[in-house]
C-alpha cells in the first residue's frame, strides 16, 4: 500500500497573484516568503526576464494542514466549465436555515472580494444546501 502524498492545486489563470489574493482572503491562506536573498516578492519579480514576472504566484495553508495553492499565467482564458473544482467547507455540520444562512453570510464575504454567485441550490430531499460561485476569473468553487 502507497503512502499519502502531498499534493498542490495548479490554477491556470490571466492575473496569478490577483488571483491567489483572494484565495487567500477565502481560505485563510498566506503567501509564503519570498526567495532567500530577496527581502520581497517584488524585488525577486524585478529580477526575472520581462516574460516572466508575474506569470505565478502561490498561496499556503499557515497551519501547513491544507494543500499549496499555485497559480500560473496561461495565455488562453478560460471557456468551459472547470473538470476540478474547490468545495470551500463553510457550512460543516449545519443544516436546513441554519446551514443556508451561514453560506449566504460566506457568499456576502465573498461578494465583496469580487467573487460571484453562479446559483443558489436549496436543500432538497436527497442534499443538503450549497452555492456555486465563481472567483474572480470565473473558475467554478461551491459553498458547502
Amino acid at each position: 500500500m502507497g503512502s499519502v502524498k502531498q499534493f498542490q492545486v495548479t490554477f491556470d489563470c490571466a492575473e496569478p497573484e490577483r488571483v491567489a489574493r483572494f484565495w487567500c482572503e477565502v481560505l485563510g491562506y498566506v503567501v509564503p516568503p519570498p526567495p532567500d536573498g530577496f527581502a520581497t516578492w517584488d524585488e525577486f519579480n524585478r529580477s526575472l526576464p520581462p516574460e516572466q514576472q508575474g506569470a505565478a504566484f502561490a498561496c499556503v495553508d499557515p497551519t501547513g494542514v491544507g494543500p499549496r495553492l499555485y497559480f500560473q499565467r496561461v495565455p488562453e482564458g478560460k471557456v468551459v466549465k472547470n473538470r476540478v473544482h474547490l468545495d470551500v467547507r463553510a457550512g460543516t455540520g449545519l443544516v436546513g436555515e441554519e446551514r443556508l444562512a451561514a453560506l449566504q453570510v460566506e457568499r456576502e464575504r465573498l461578494e465583496a472580494l469580487g467573487a460571484t454567485c453562479v446559483q443558489v441550490l436549496v436543500a432538497d430531499e436527497h442534499n443538503e444546501s450549497c452555492i456555486a460561485m465563481q472567483d474572480v476569473e470565473g473558475n467554478e468553487f461551491c459553498l458547502d
